[in-house]
């Protein structure tokens, strides 16, 4: 088994074979955009350095900017501690969202009460 394939070995995939990917600006640590990926389009970006996924719509794999030019060069990838979340550092060229917007959680503010503690000592489990 080689090195790549003992890292998505760790990857736990829905039923569908999919894993989200929460997509984060390098450096400013901005989240971008949400997408899918199969283990293909996982493997297909940890080897190119571009980001690859897979369309649930179009039942096809895309790789980010090919068509657009909004390229997302990879600088980083992580599992969460579960295994089923990819979080993907890139450098985005171009805007992230499909809409033409940087962002795709950029349009619909849910008006969240907050929090009032801010007290730390508080906080359970940390």
């Amino acid at each position: 088994m080689s090195d790549l394939d003992a890292r998505l070995a760790g990857v736990t995939w829905n039923d569908n074979g999919l894993v989200p990917v929460v997509v984060q600006q390098w450096d400013t640590r901005e989240v971008l955009m949400l997408a899918w990926a199969d283990e293909e389009a996982l493997r297909r970006t940890l080897t190119s350095g571009r980001a690859t996924y897979w369309s649930r719509s179009r039942q096809q794999y895309w790789r980010k900017g090919d068509t657009s030019g909004h390229v997302q060069h990879v600088r980083g990838a992580r599992l969460d501690c579960d295994g089923d979340t990819v979080l993907l550092l890139v450098d985005q060229i171009g805007v992230a969202c499909h809409t033409g917007t940087r962002t795709c959680f950029d349009s619909t503010d849910l008006d969240p009460v907050i929090a009032e503690d801010t007290d730390t000592s508080t906080r359970v489990g940390e």
